[in-house]
């Protein structure tokens, strides 16, 4: 899909659930469906009813309520909610692709998380999509100029959402990271577009390198629970990391590793990794395989 798609999808019933994201200039039907869950939710929690006024309802755009979202948490007595609505802000007038990759990024935890089933709970409630949203704020201030702000929205995403992403980190659109807690990327990692990871994931260095250090992990690949990527690796596309391992070397497109360190296990064809992107089948558990210890 190319970058320049925007703000309409359209859910598929039957099997996975997919959204497709396509530009129509008169309307945003993703902004629309999230105020509409909104109301429901009202409706039948009305003692949240300031949370869902403050955080959807009572914002103008789809980004300025993610931004308005992720501040209310970040905020504390050192720097309030204002700064980081204000910072960003002035990142969306400067990269407004920006708002297609927060669409791409919330699309993906629906699509992807069997426990989600409206775009509200992720929007609200997912610390995974939040610190997601904090690190490309984070990231866009590093590259222009604003680094201490950078490295202290750094700081605020390892207190509150318990993830620790160095700000100058690449990361794509449609990311999904689920359940959050645990993880790590290094300074000069680099997470392409469609990439779903766990929780306690570490994509770090082995201690013995400098400069460009840190693991690249390609479009489509699925990082299991627990695992290390560690070094100036590649974990191609599509490929698929079991919970709990430990990778120290390469990871060839749409193979499955497993273990300590991590061997090849099974090698799907382009066709079967291609039918399920980002998918987090049940075969990367911690029991599924025999690990090599």
């Amino acid at each position: 899909m190319p970058r320049s798609t925007l703000s309409r999808f359209t859910v598929i019933s039957g099997g996975a659930r997919r959204f497709h994201l396509q530009h129509d200039g008169l309307q945003d039907e993703l902004w629309s469906s999230l105020r509409q869950e909104a109301i429901d939710a009202y409706a039948c929690a009305p003692m949240l009813g300031s949370l869902f006024m403050d955080s959807i309802l009572n914002q103008p755009s789809f980004e300025a309520a993610v931004f308005h979202r992720v501040a209310s948490r970040l905020k504390n007595d050192v720097v309030g909610l204002a700064v980081f609505v204000e910072a960003s802000h002035r990142a969306l007038a400067a990269q407004p692709s920006i708002g297609e990759t927060l669409r791409a990024d919330i699309a993906a935890v629906v699509e992807r998380d069997p426990a989600c089933g409206r775009f509200l709970e992720p929007f609200l409630y997912f610390k995974g999509f939040h610190a997601i949203q904090t690190h490309r704020l984070a990231h866009w201030l590093w590259h222009n100029g604003e680094r201490d702000l950078a490295l202290y929205l750094q700081c605020r995403s390892s207190e509150v959402f318990q993830t620790d992403i160095h700000p100058a980190a690449r990361l794509g659109r449609g990311i999904f990271l689920d359940h959050a807690t645990g993880l790590v990327v290094g300074e000069t990692a680099e997470i392409d577009d469609d990439v779903s990871l766990l929780h306690d994931v570490t994509l770090g260095g082995t201690g013995k390198e400098a400069g460009d250090r840190h693991p690249k992990i390609r479009q489509g690949a699925t990082i299991g629970a627990g695992a290390k990527i560690l070094g100036n690796i590649e974990v191609g596309a599509f490929a698929r990391i079991a919970a709990g391992s430990i990778v120290l070397r390469s990871v060839a497109a749409y193979a499955t590793v497993a273990g300590v360190p991590a061997k090849v296990i099974k090698t799907a064809s382009h066709a079967d990794a291609a039918r399920r992107p980002g998918h987090i089948p049940g075969d990367l558990s911690y029991t599924s395989f025999d690990y090599f210890i």
